[in-house]
């Protein structure tokens, strides 16, 4: 039947199918991703205009920004926007390459390392195979074993962090995939190097590991098992790494994995052309280069989680110990509290859609950002 347009079309309650009808079921079952409330957003909801007090410590952003080298890099390349961006993305792969001491063809980009997470599970998952990962792990771990048809197996937490003994239990010959975050978004715990190298032992060859280090750059921990050390460890483990966090650059939306040769070449052929910008290329080439931007963002970062547990005892309220740039703190209501908290200015995250309703995520901003999400909490739990 043909619904063009016409003086004799149908009306739409006469005609219409569900779009749910026509999808896959898995595609149905989807509950979408909810992002932190944007700043703009608040804004319009509460009529403001002014939006320089707004203080958005939701979103695990680099309250410094992004690096000048990187601001500059992209202003000098707007003049190239009619332009195709070189899709294998040669000069940042090479400067990468040679930070990692690695085979340029280890690297894959993506539109954000959560891209990348969407490749794998389009090479290697389908109905029939499983998904692993933690309980209260990154919620888009469930989501891309839902796009593919795959089952999600979610594996209990240990003291709000992952149990690598229990998930090598788990295993069957129908796991495919294993996600793994260090340190563990929304969470902030870390395994150490121990518990890892143990879990690669178990793991079999037919499961590809993949290891989310979004995180990496803010944890100062020998014990921390940097990912890039393990890649001989086990034939298929994956390493993902964004610029979206202590690089400051969300808004370009870049990240990389490094795995096997072999496996690199297989996950081009369902990446995306041109899925990276010229924007984020030149941005993210500078910002590796800007090492005093990165060393102040972690210096900015520690002092400031050094202010907000003292500020938690100090209010008697409990916190998980944080390795990343947030920390999740406990306030009965976590949605109840970060709604209360948006009128006075301030937007953190709440975490119920991680099993988690009793906590909110903050952010670690700057020193006043800081004071001032404090201070407002403060005045909300003595409502």
């Amino acid at each position: 039947m043909y619904y063009g347009r016409g003086a004799d079309e149908p009306s739409e309650k006469e005609t219409a199918v569900s779009w749910n009808t026509l999808a896959s079921e898995n595609i149905t079952n989807i509950r979408p991703y909810i992002p932190g409330k944007p700043v703009d957003e608040l804004g319009r909801e509460m009529g403001w205009t002014d939006l320089h007090k707004v203080v958005k410590l939701a979103s695990n952003e680099n309250p410094l920004g992004p690096s000048p080298a990187a601001m500059e890099a992209v202003r000098a390349a707007l003049g190239n926007l009619h332009r195709y961006p070189e899709s294998g993305a040669y000069y940042l792969r090479q400067r990468l390459a040679q930070i990692h001491g690695i085979a340029p063809e280890r690297l894959i980009f993506g539109n954000g390392s959560n891209e990348l997470l969407v490749v794998l599970g389009n090479a290697f998952l389908r109905p029939g195979l499983e998904l692993l990962a933690s309980q209260h792990a990154f919620l888009v771990y469930s989501l891309v074993a839902s796009m593919f048809g795959a089952e999600y197996v979610e594996i209990p937490a240990k003291d709000y962090g992952h149990d690598l003994d229990s998930m090598t239990d788990a295993i069957t010959e129908r796991t495919r995939l294993i996600c793994l975050a260090n340190p563990n978004n929304p969470t902030g715990t870390m395994f150490g190097r121990a518990a890892f190298a143990r879990f690669l032992k178990r793991v079999p060859e037919h499961v590809v590991v993949v290891l989310d280090e979004a995180y990496s750059e803010y944890v100062d921990d020998p014990d921390y098992p940097d990912g890039l050390d393990y890649l001989d460890h086990h034939p298929h483990l994956v390493v993902t790494r964004t610029f979206s966090k202590i690089y400051g650059l969300a808004g370009l939306r870049i990240g990389y994995a490094v795995l096997a040769q072999e496996g690199a070449l297989l996950l081009e052929r369902v990446r995306q052309p041109f899925n990276v910008g010229n924007l984020a290329q030149v941005g993210a080439l500078a910002a590796l280069d800007d090492t005093a931007h990165l060393e102040r963002s972690k210096r900015v970062n520690a002092d400031g989680m050094k202010q907000v547990v003292r500020r938690l005892d100090e209010m008697g309220l409990s916190y998980i110990p944080s390795r990343g740039n947030f920390i999740m703190i406990e306030v009965g209501d976590g949605a109840a509290v970060c709604k209360a908290m948006l009128p006075h200015g301030v937007i953190g995250r709440p975490v119920a859609n991680y099993g988690l309703p009793q906590f909110f995520r903050l952010t670690i901003g700057t020193e006043a950002e800081n004071e001032t999400a404090l201070r407002v909490l403060g005045e909300v739990m003595n409502q």
